[in-house]
């Protein structure tokens, strides 16, 4: 008896997605991903058509009607078969794919809608750094940095700073939770001495003791403030227009995150480097410990942190990760893939939509032309 063929390698719908962000080209017929990254290397000219359909499910185009060409063309790909598609949720592919059609049909916004580009032809050289590119693009900037594409980018020609420039998700995770512990714990300690006072910059005979059952309170309070700073942040100084005849300004726009709205899908940018991060949160820490005595201004900075954390988790889950239907998170996802593909200008808000309700900025239910 022959012996059994090894099991099909499986793969969900978050790591194709890391893999197309990387380059690759895949696409898929029903369940079955076949991975075409090789022929269009030494097939240029059909690599426009490809990329084009990189992601999608071409068995329409291969199970449709019939010409001559089909079954050496289903033959063809099957040379390129790398696995099955599977659901993180779900086992199977047919729910799955019944959750995607039914997600599409009741909201278009859910699915990514990326620009075709001529790579030879775009108003950039992808075949170098483009940092220092985009300050030129003048008045085309705003409409190009809003036309997402499935491909890595590249910052900086020197490799140290560009390796800075990117990391890992769980990096995030690793260096600041300890830090959140240890000023949780040093900042408690200091209000159980009994020694904390408020005011004491002003006036001795009337400054408050604070007792140390309002630690929680102030941690939590840090949490709240970080949801409003993400969301001034993010509305205000992320989403500036930059002026077309400032080179500097639309670089700066860039790097803060242009270069997140063009490659969304760039797993290596989508949480705060640590170093750039901690020149931030430095300056957090500083002013807290100004404008309040230390172990309150300290207590909600550690609550702030870990709001921080919090915010990027959940802004890396949003782009790879699959929430069940109805979920927070799918209602949260829902709302930030329309910020990135439809409503650049609303729904600012990433852990929570709280904001956006306060500041009426909410993305729109109904589906509406994408404006520029």
């Amino acid at each position: 008896m022959a012996p059994a063929p090894p099991p099909a390698a499986s793969f969900s719908p978050s790591e194709v997605q890391r893999r197309l962000a990387a380059g690759a080209c895949w696409v898929r017929r029903g369940a079955r991903l076949y991975d075409l990254s090789s022929f269009v290397r030494h097939h240029p000219g059909g690599e426009q058509l490809l990329r084009a359909r990189a992601g999608q499910d071409i068995s329409a185009d291969l199970d449709g009607p019939p010409h001559r060409h089909s079954a050496n063309a289903r033959r063809w790909l099957e040379q390129y078969y790398v696995g099955e598609l599977r659901g993180e949720q779900q086992g199977s592919m047919e729910n799955e794919a019944v959750a995607l059609e039914e997600t599409q049909k009741t909201d278009p916004a859910m699915e990514p809608r990326f620009k075709v580009v001529d790579w030879d032809k775009d108003l950039v050289d992808w075949r170098k750094p483009l940092l220092w590119q985009v300050g030129h693009l003048g008045e085309k900037y705003d409409e190009w940095v809003h036309q997402p594409v499935t491909r890595p980018i590249r910052l900086f020609h020197s490799d140290l700073i560009e390796g800075l420039s990117k990391t890992v998700w769980y990096s995030v995770p690793i260096i600041w939770v300890p830090l959140v512990l240890y000023l949780s714990w040093s900042y408690y300690r200091t209000f159980a001495q009994g020694n904390v006072r408020l005011f004491t910059s002003f006036t001795t005979e009337y400054a408050l003791a604070v007792p140390k059952s309002v630690f929680p309170g102030l941690f939590m309070l840090g949490i709240f403030l970080w949801s409003l700073v993400e969301y001034l942040i993010h509305r205000f100084l992320f989403h500036m227009k930059p002026p077309s005849d400032s080179y500097y300004l639309i670089t700066l726009h860039f790097v803060m995150h242009g270069q997140h709205h063009k490659a969304p899908f760039d797993g290596s940018r989508l949480v705060f480097p640590p170093v750039p991060a901690s020149l931030v949160i430095g300056v957090f820490y500083l002013c807290l410990q100004l404008i309040l005595p230390e172990a309150v201004g300290g207590t909600v900075f550690a609550g702030g942190l870990l709001g921080y954390v919090l915010y990027d988790m959940t802004h890396y889950y949003l782009h790879f990760g699959s929430p069940h239907r109805g979920s927070y998170l799918y209602n949260l996802k829902a709302h930030h893939v329309k910020h990135h593909f439809a409503h650049q200008k609303s729904g600012f808000g990433i852990s929570t939509k709280l904001w956006d309700y306060c500041f009426h900025t909410l993305i729109p239910e109904k589906p509406h032309l994408k404006t520029q």
